[in-house]
C-alpha cells in the first residue's frame, strides 16, 4: 500500500472497498447512465430529507420533482457545521473541510469517511486514464504555501506524503524562477500540477530563456492546470514551453474532480460520483450547448447536503456517447462590469479583449482588472518595460470601441500581483 493510502487507512477512510465499489459504479454507468444518475438522485435526497433537518427545512414540503428542490448556495451553508451534518455524524466523525474562500464566501463543510475515500479513488482513477500514475509520478506542484511557522511545515509533510514537491509562487523574481530550473534539472518529476496563471509566468520565463521543460526534465510527462481559467494563447505556451501534454483540471474543494480531460478539448465529468445541471438566473434548466449556472449534487456525501449545489462558475454542458461533459468554462457567476447607466458586460469578454490588446503592446507578464467605479477601471500589470503613452492610448481606444463609451482607465506596474493566501489570482474584481 502506497503512503496516500497508507494514510489514509490509518485514519480510519476505508480505501480499498471504496476503490473497489468505485469500478462497480463506474460499470452501472457505462450500461446504463440515466438510470444510474436517477438512481443515485433518489437514493441521496431520501437520506438527506429524513435524516439531516437543515435540508429538510431548506427542501420544506412543497417539492414534486427534483427541478422543484431549492439550489443550495454558498450562503445558506455560512452557519455552524454541526447545524448541517445529517443525525449520525458529528464533527469527530467526518472529514472536515473548508473552501479557499475564492468566492468571496467562505464555509467549512464536511464529508463522511467513506465519501471522502471514494473522492480519493476516483482522482486516482481519473487522472489514470489522462496517463499519470499519481502514486508513482513524482509531482511538481505550483500553489501557494505559508510562509513559516506550523502552517509550512503541514503543508510540507502533506507534500511528502503525497509524492509532491511545492513550488511556491509568491516570488516571481528571476532568482526563484532560475531556483526552479536547477530543481527541474536535478529531479525526476513526472508531471506538473498548479494554477494556471503561475505555470503561465513560469512558461513565460522559460520562453524568455529560450529553454523547454522536458528538455531540463525529460522524465515529465504532463501538466495539469487548474482553479483558473486557461486561455488558447495561454495554452499554446504552456505546451511550446513544457514541452508535455497540458490537461485541464476543473474541480472543487467541496466535490473533488468535477471534470477532467484534455486541454482545449471537453471535459469529462466524475459521473461515478457527482450529477451536474446547467440552469439558468431562475434556476431553470437551459439546453444543451448553451451556458448558465453550474450546479451540482454530491451523490455519496451522506454526513452534508450537496444537493443542486450552486458552485459558483458559468459553463456548457454537453453529451459525448451518451455521457456528460463541459465544453466550455466560462468564469464565475458574479464577475461581469457594470457601468454607467446599469449596463453590464461579463468579466471574461473584457478580460479578452484588454489581454488580446495588451500582448500587442508590450512584454505583460500578467494583469488584474480592478473596476473601482462604474466608468473607472484599473489596471495592475507586471511587465518588462512599462507602458508608453502610445501603449495607453492604444488600449484605450481598443476599450472605446468594444464599450461604445468613454472610460477611466489607470495603469500601474506592479512586481508582483497580490493573490489570495493559497496562490490564487483573480483576474477581475468590482469594489462596488
Amino acid at each position: 500500500m502506497n503512503l496516500i493510502n497508507l494514510s489514509l487507512h490509518l485514519n480510519g477512510y476505508a480505501i480499498a472497498a471504496a476503490q473497489k465499489q468505485l469500478q462497480e459504479l463506474k460499470q452501472q454507468v457505462e450500461h446504463n447512465y440515466a438510470a444510474y444518475i436517477e438512481t443515485k438522485k433518489t437514493e441521496i435526497l431520501k437520506h438527506h430529507l429524513k435524516n439531516t433537518p437543515f435540508y429538510k427545512n431548506l427542501v420544506g414540503d412543497q417539492y414534486q420533482t427534483w427541478e422543484d428542490l431549492p439550489v443550495l448556495t454558498k450562503q445558506n451553508l455560512q452557519q455552524a457545521l454541526k447545524s448541517r451534518l445529517s443525525k449520525e455524524f458529528s464533527t469527530k466523525n467526518v472529514h472536515v473541510h473548508k473552501t479557499s474562500g475564492s468566492s468571496g464566501t467562505p464555509f467549512i463543510f464536511a464529508k463522511d469517511k467513506f465519501c471522502h475515500a471514494l473522492t480519493w479513488a476516483s482522482i486516482t482513477q481519473l487522472y489514470s486514464t489522462s496517463g499519470i500514475d499519481l502514486h508513482n509520478s513524482y509531482e511538481a506542484r505550483f500553489y501557494g504555501i505559508p510562509n513559516q511557522g506550523a502552517a509550512r511545515l503541514k503543508e510540507r509533510l502533506k507534500d511528502r506524503l503525497s509524492n509532491r514537491y511545492r513550488f511556491s509562487i509568491f516570488d516571481t523574481s528571476e532568482a526563484n524562477f532560475e531556483s526552479f530550473i536547477s530543481r527541474f534539472k536535478k529531479e525526476r518529476f513526472g508531471h506538473l500540477n498548479g494554477y494556471t496563471s503561475a505555470l503561465v509566468l513560469f512558461a513565460r520565463y522559460l520562453a524568455g530563456k529560450k529553454l523547454v521543460l522536458k528538455d531540463l526534465c525529460p522524465s515529465l510527462t504532463h501538466c495539469i492546470v487548474t482553479a483558473e481559467m486557461l486561455f488558447k494563447e495561454d495554452l499554446e505556451l504552456l505546451q511550446q514551453q513544457f514541452g508535455v501534454p497540458v490537461i485541464n483540471e476543473y474541480g472543487a474543494s467541496e466535490t473533488g474532480i468535477i471534470a477532467l480531460g484534455k486541454a482545449g478539448g471537453a471535459l469529462h465529468i466524475d459521473s461515478s460520483l457527482l450529477y451536474v445541471e446547467i440552469l439558468d438566473e431562475a434556476n431553470k434548466p437551459v439546453a444543451p450547448g448553451t451556458s448558465g449556472k453550474i450546479v451540482i449534487t454530491s451523490l455519496f456525501n451522506k454526513a452534508h447536503p450537496f444537493i443542486r449545489y450552486e458552485i459558483g462558475d458559468l459553463g456548457v454542458l454537453a453529451y459525448q456517447n451518451g455521457l456528460p461533459v463541459l465544453t466550455q468554462l466560462e468564469g464565475r457567476v458574479g464577475d461581469f462590469a457594470l457601468l454607467p447607466g446599469g449596463r453590464k458586460i461579463p468579466a471574461l469578454a473584457f478580460y479578452y479583449v484588454t489581454k488580446e490588446i495588451m500582448n500587442d503592446t508590450a512584454s505583460v507578464k500578467e494583469f488584474k482588472i480592478i473596476q473601482n467605479k462604474p466608468n473607472h477601471f484599473s489596471i495592475n500589470y507586471v511587465a518588462d518595460i512599462e507602458f508608453s503613452a502610445q501603449d495607453v492610448e492604444k488600449i484605450k481606444r481598443a476599450m472605446l470601441n468594444y464599450l461604445g463609451m468613454e472610460i477611466q482607465i489607470s495603469f500601474h506596474k506592479k512586481p508582483i500581483l497580490d493573490r489570495s493566501k493559497r496562490g490564487k489570482l483573480k483576474q477581475f474584481t468590482r469594489t462596488f
